[in-house]
């Protein structure tokens, strides 16, 4: 049976619908990954981030190399971490370094002037030290990822566990709807670093600066998600498989 046939027998059914939504959903983060890697030239220190689009990245970067190109970078995680090392990705410390030239990650959102929720992989801590230290941030991403203003997504803030609960109070006094002690496989999520993960309900965020500022200024916190004026340009790919480069204003 065809191709086409096959679809047209099926595409009423909801699980073939959601597996085809799937399907492209995985498709645009690989070309999302994979047009980055073509941004990294010899030479270079290369902060890679956590996610499944840099999943992509990572091999994609992994195969530039054993095609000869030359680079080191410093990971965003223990995942990225393990994974850059098993292709043969050569890694650095960062305290070794006085600066990083370019770092890949995703977004969980990005608004159109590039200011970002991340933070869903719960790798946000290292994510940002890592973004700071670099002197390009490029994030990679499918179009669902796109918003005209961030909030919808959850906003993580990573504290540490002493009076947790104080903390959530604190934030919930912010205006977000609902503040989440994060959970995996139904045990409370640990980050990289030994801390909890409260996923913070906004639905809308009006004013990001002072949201961070007032976040970030709650004792117990230890970094929130939000990503302001950090990312220089937005690799994003399309269902129809075109990828565009978007730069902040």
């Amino acid at each position: 049976m065809a191709l086409q046939q096959i679809f047209q027998q099926f595409k009423g059914n909801i699980l073939f619908q959601t597996f085809i939504s799937m399907s492209n959903d995985t498709y645009s983060k690989q070309k999302a990954g994979e047009y980055a890697a073509t941004l990294i030239e010899n030479g270079l220190t290369v902060g890679i981030g956590t996610g499944s689009t840099v999943y992509f990245f990572i091999h994609a970067l992994a195969n530039r190399i054993k095609e000869g190109l030359s680079i080191q970078a410093v990971p965003t995680s223990l995942k990225t971490q393990q994974l850059a090392a098993e292709l043969g990705i050569p890694l650095i410390d960062l305290n070794n370094l006085d600066a990083i030239d370019i770092t890949v990650d995703g977004a969980d959102e990005i608004d159109p002037q590039l200011q970002l929720i991340k933070g869903g992989g719960g790798a946000l801590l290292q994510e940002k030290i890592v973004a700071a230290a670099s002197k390009k941030l490029v994030i990679i991403a499918d179009e669902s990822k796109l918003v005209k203003q961030l909030g919808h997504f959850p906003l993580p803030v990573e504290v540490i566990t002493f009076g947790w609960k104080q903390t959530q109070h604190h934030i919930e006094k912010l205006g977000c709807s609902k503040v989440v002690l994060r959970t995996k496989n139904e045990k409370t999520f640990v980050s990289d670093h030994g801390h909890y993960i409260l996923d913070c309900f906004f639905e809308k965020i009006n004013d990001t600066a002072m949201l961070h500022e007032q976040l970030n200024n709650i004792p117990g916190v230890v970094e929130n998600g939000l990503f302001i004026n950090m990312a220089g340009s937005a690799v994003i790919a399309y269902g129809d498989g075109s990828v565009k480069m978007l730069n902040s204003n």
